[in-house]
């Protein structure tokens, strides 16, 4: 697991360095651009992180163009998130890159393979989780 999570993670490492970024800027990119409009509250609960630890990581990604924020229009406490167009582009370069050793991964070892490495996965989240990760995967929400 560690040795495979290494090298799933070292071309993404190595684009965020370019940009002074780090994973967990990479995985707010990602949330952000699965749920657009979401608000920080919804960001918080997917990530399981600190609302000190995501300020921090929202302040670079605003401050440097990848992630906007707007007001709710109900609530104007509320704050939403959308990828900016340079958000998107960075997210799917560094998700297009992971995205491929699946595709490789999945192409050698096959259908019944894939079945029990996402089973597997599964099995790995707390049981609360289980269920509304596989809603999400099952319904394309990633």
């Amino acid at each position: 697991m560690f040795y495979a999570y290494r090298d799933f993670t070292f071309e993404s490492d190595q684009q965020l360095r370019r940009y002074q970024l780090g994973r967990a800027h990479h995985r707010a990119l990602y949330f952000i651009g699965r749920h657009p409009g979401q608000t920080v509250g919804h960001l918080l609960s997917i990530l399981k992180v600190t609302k000190q630890s995501i300020s921090r990581v929202l302040k670079d990604l605003i401050e440097q163009g990848y992630v906007e924020q707007k007001s709710g229009a109900r609530d104007r406490r509320e704050r939403l998130l959308w990828l900016s167009p340079k958000g998107q582009e960075l997210e799917r370069d560094l998700t297009d890159r992971q995205s491929q050793r699946f595709a490789r991964a999945y192409r050698e070892t096959g259908a019944e393979a894939v079945e029990g490495f996402r089973k597997v996965l599964l099995g790995l989240l707390d049981p609360p989780e289980r269920q509304v990760v596989d809603k999400r995967l099952r319904g394309g929400g990633r």
